[in-house]
């Protein structure tokens, strides 16, 4: 299998800025570790290092924020094939990082591809959960849901994670904790890698989905395809 032209982007939404250790790019480190021996290029991004600004707009400047680092790193984003948002779990919940990144992703979603089609089509997601209390399977639900409602496709087992014991204990990097040899977490990530892959490869030897009724441009002009509103029956 050739997956040779494929890109990827890992961007990471710890609450620790660089170059503190991150548990969740220990995990996320795997994934792209298989990636790039697979000859996918892989890019990784750390979101607190960088100045992006709260809000639903493509660049905030141009709504009362003095800086937004978004627009740039957005052209990262946009052009890997492969997104793969990684989260700690706090209280249960996905971090406030992964919540403003998708939040910035959403900020784009109203803009359409060459075809009239929302911008991400074409695109596969997945994510990487770390933590040591419960919540991975929540977490995973709500960031996978966003991605495919902003247009990414996702994938088969699109998620992988890793918790310890519930409450205080070892996280991900921690020797103690031996996650590297977690045969579960280590199969899932895994098949989330080939996964993601197969079907960026497929969709790019595709050139994406057809435009064939799900076309926003071709709605607005009036095209409806196999629809027939009830009331015109």
């Amino acid at each position: 299998m050739e997956f040779r032209g494929l890109k990827a982007v890992f961007v990471n939404c710890t609450l620790k800025k660089s170059p503190e250790d991150s548990h969740t790019r220990g995990l996320m480190d795997v994934s792209a570790g298989i990636m790039e021996k697979e000859g996918v290029d892989v890019k990784h991004i750390r979101l607190v290092d960088h100045d992006v600004a709260f809000g639903v707009q493509p660049n905030m400047t141009e709504h009362g924020a003095n800086k937004d680092d978004w627009p740039d790193l957005f052209k990262t984003i946009f052009a890997a094939d492969i997104l793969i948002i990684g989260t700690p779990i706090w209280l249960g919940e996905r971090s406030s990082v992964a919540s403003l990144l998708i939040e910035r992703l959403y900020s784009m979603s109203g803009h359409q591809n060459d075809k009239g089609q929302y911008l991400y089509y074409g695109k596969a997601g997945g994510c990487i959960i770390t933590g040591n209390e419960d919540g991975v399977k929540h977490c995973a639900m709500n960031t996978l849901y966003a991605l495919q409602h902003l247009g990414y496709s996702i994938p088969p087992q699109a998620d992988a994670g890793w918790i310890g014991e519930v409450g205080p204990g070892p996280s991900h990097l921690d020797k103690e904790a031996n996650a590297k040899n977690n045969d579960f977490t280590n199969r899932n990530t895994t098949f989330m890698s080939y996964n993601l892959m197969h079907l960026a490869k497929m969709l790019k030897e595709q050139d994406g989905y057809p435009a064939y009724g799900n076309s926003r441009k071709d709605w607005d002009n009036g095209k409806r395809w196999g629809f027939q509103n009830p009331e015109y029956r």
